[in-house]
């Protein structure tokens, strides 16, 4: 007998009840998983969605990596080991309490370190595929280099745009940027992880996705009804969003930027233009795992355009809190404005 023989005839001398679990078993591994759908008929994205666990994955590739996307075990091991390490030292700074010196920084323990998970992606950048950002163009890197200006002899639609890491001078508020006046972080830095508040809430409702962000207290209302945008005149930090769905794949376009945010370190680092225009991508992939993927294309700023993709862990035990930074942070304003009127007190009694 044959062995295709003989195990035709072990499954015929089992009884059908015993065979129906196991077909159902295999019936089940090779289907491909579902999202639950809403009441009227969508793909149910809803929930709680941070990125706290992503904190310490890279946004660009290191340059040892060349094009490869996941880190190996020894690799994942050793980031491991640097996370632990990195909050025990946490642990015990906050033990000893107001004496230890955080330099001007909050205190390290009211980041999100200890949330961080060893991801094996090299990178949050997974195009191009070197996990770097693209070449700027002759524009994007002189604004790049000038805090977000290109000086008196470049026509610039926005010159007043400052890096919140710039080092003055502290002449007025315009002199700092809108994550440093509690404006706003602009869309792409309220999606991405940060030092802390990294909640992300999604709701749905028949016709319009709302998407919340707990820094900056930021909600994008996104209709799904084929609306067309609002015209080029209106324009903003989180630009106007319209939706649709791609299969299982919520598709959002956003347009109509104001150009006064940066791509990354909320918003305060690599200044981008009002000719911005984004893509995301929100696939459900698993029960509690939501596929985020965003295309980035400035052809101002950039000579082509790059993406950030990576998994967000469904989180409902994660504290979503009022941010409090209330627009203009009057105190840090003040004080800074202040502190530069001093320095240049003190200089002037010096000559």
């Amino acid at each position: 007998m044959s062995a295709a023989a003989a195990v035709i005839t072990l499954l015929a001398a089992v009884p059908i009840a015993a065979q129906a679990p196991a077909t159902a078993k295999r019936r089940a591994a090779a289907a491909p998983w579902s999202p639950p759908k809403t009441p009227w008929g969508e793909p149910d994205l809803q929930g709680s969605w941070p990125t706290a666990s992503l904190v310490g994955t890279p946004f660009e590739r290191p340059a040892q990596f060349g094009e490869r996307r996941l880190l190996t075990d020894e690799e994942i091991a050793t980031r491991e080991k640097q996370y632990a390490d990195d909050a025990e030292r946490v642990k015990k700074t906050t033990e000893v309490g107001a004496d230890v010196d955080e330099g001007t920084g909050p205190p390290a323990h009211w980041g999100e370190g200890s949330l961080r998970k060893a991801a094996r992606m090299t990178s949050l950048i997974v195009d191009p595929p070197n996990g770097q950002f693209p070449a700027f163009t002759t524009w994007g890197q002189l604004r790049a280099v000038n805090n977000g200006t290109t000086g008196p002899n470049v026509a610039l639609e926005h010159s007043s745009w400052r890096n919140s890491f710039s080092t003055g001078p502290w002449n007025g508020p315009e002199d700092l940027g809108p994550y440093d006046r509690c404006v706003s972080r602009g869309l792409l830095a309220s999606m991405f992880p940060s030092g802390y508040s990294n909640g992300n809430e999604i709701v749905q409702s028949p016709g319009f996705v709302a998407i919340r962000n707990e820094m900056i207290h930021e909600t994008r209302l996104i209709p799904l009804d084929g609306r067309a945008h609002l015209s080029p005149a209106i324009r903003g930090y989180m630009g106007d969003s319209r939706g649709r769905w791609d299969g299982n794949t919520l598709v959002v376009e956003t347009t109509n930027f104001n150009g006064k945010f940066g791509a990354r370190r909320n918003g305060s680092d690599i200044p981008m233009s009002d000719a911005l225009r984004v893509i995301e991508r929100f696939t459900r992939t698993e029960p509690d795992t939501l596929l985020y993927e965003i295309t980035v294309d400035d052809p101002k700023t950039w000579t082509k355009s790059w993406t950030v993709a990576y998994p967000l862990k469904q989180d409902f035990e994660y504290g979503f809190y009022e941010y409090a930074c209330h627009e203009g942070n009057y105190y840090a304003m003040t004080n800074i404005l202040s502190g530069a009127r001093a320095g240049e007190r003190a200089a002037a009694g010096k000559r």
